[in-house]
């Protein structure tokens, strides 16, 4: 069939129009997507307090075990388990029958050991002036002497049972040695105590300070002595500023503690050495066997600050994507100082001036091309506090 001219033009138009739109779309199918629009933040330095952290086990100022120093049946419990008491007020009582009849007895040895010394005294008094007439020998005498000397002495024997059998009586009551709260009570009415029981009859601590207790490495301990001024150990902890301590639940507690001790030798063993803070406890929130971590601050004047949404790890070490000239990333390696709960503290790796993408990392790779959005240092820092 023959086709006319015009329908020939017509399918030659059309076929090159196909084609153009064609070559239009294979192009576009090969153009890269369009660089991402990321959030890029200029790196500063900037005045900060940083915190090296210690794990600590806390103890009250004083924690007393209440023992009995005498033998016989708890008769009495004057408190619960868990209560305040004062100093001097009575806990526990021992049956005091049988130390009871023990100071009557040394009473009434007392008694007859002074009724000997006043015969005795007689008997002195008597031969005297019969020695001194010469009616008797002086043996007698000096007899009757001894006999009196030994009468005192047998009295003041006595005098020390009665002070002992006192003592002891006295003892069935027990009474805090300090004040405190008052621990775990294993013994029951009508139990039988003993001086040498291994376990105390309760454990008594006084919190109204607490001591935390935690080790610092040599190292840890070369660089404390270097941090602060002072001639002496002493004069470097108190130029120590205040420590913090954080409790269990990662709070933050609300009194703050100073330095106070420090052993007197490293333990060979572990190679750290023992150091104590002092925290007031008011209102005896914290406890004996608390545990937490000790803070203690170092304030930096310029360090470089970046947030921490801008950091990425690889096998242990800690990486930022360095935006260049060209607005191509590039990953770089950190060291990290220090940190607060949003920033990082850097040592080595990258310096002022320096623009490092703050957020969206995920999808980056090195020599990928982004369109860098300035981000306010000052607007992050209002968000979220250095």
């Amino acid at each position: 069939m023959k086709i006319p001219g015009t329908m020939r033009i017509l399918l030659l138009i059309t076929s090159i129009i196909l084609l153009q739109n064609c070559s239009k779309a294979a192009e576009n199918s090969n153009q890269a997507p369009p660089a991402p629009e990321l959030p890029v933040y200029t790196v500063i330095t900037s005045p900060a307090t940083t915190y090296q952290e210690f794990p600590t086990a806390l103890e009250g100022k004083n924690n007393v075990e209440i023992r009995s120093q005498v033998d016989g049946y708890l008769d009495k419990i004057y408190v619960e388990e868990g209560a305040f008491v004062r100093a001097g007020q009575p806990l526990f009582k021992i049956d005091s029958r049988a130390y009871g009849e023990q100071m009557n007895m040394a009473q009434a040895n007392l008694q007859a050991a002074n009724a000997n010394i006043q015969k005795a005294k007689v008997e002195v008094d008597r031969l005297q002036p019969l020695v001194a007439a010469k009616v008797v020998s002086d043996v007698q005498l000096k007899t009757a002497k001894a006999n009196y000397a030994a009468a005192v002495a047998a009295a003041s024997q006595a005098q020390a049972s009665v002070g002992n059998a006192r003592i002891n009586v006295g003892f069935t009551t027990i009474t805090a040695p300090v004040s405190g709260y008052i621990g775990r009570i294993p013994y029951k009415k009508g139990s039988l105590i003993s001086r040498t029981d291994p376990n105390p009859l309760t454990l008594l601590s006084d919190i109204s300070e607490i001591y935390a207790y935690f080790s610092l490495s040599e190292l840890d301990f070369i660089a404390f002595q270097k941090k602060y001024p002072g001639a002496s150990l002493e004069e470097k902890l108190k130029n120590m500023p205040m420590v913090e301590l954080v409790i269990a639940d990662n709070t933050i507690y609300s009194e703050k503690g100073k330095m106070s001790i420090v052993d007197g030798q490293f333990d060979k063993s572990t190679g750290a050495i023992s150091v104590r803070a002092v925290f007031p406890n008011p209102q005896g929130a914290l406890r004996t066997g608390n545990t937490g971590r000790v803070r203690m601050p170092q304030l930096l004047t310029n360090i470089v600050v970046i947030p921490q949404e801008s950091t990425f790890e690889i096998q242990d070490k800690t990486y930022v994507y360095v935006v260049g000239k060209d607005k191509k990333v590039t990953s770089k390696p950190i060291t990290i100082s220090g940190k607060t709960e949003s920033y990082y503290f850097i040592s080595d790796g990258i310096s002022v001036g320096d623009k490092i993408v703050y957020q969206g990392l995920g999808s980056l790779k090195d020599g990928a091309t982004i369109q860098p959005k300035a981000v306010s240092s000052d607007s992050l820092f209002k968000s979220k506090p250095l």
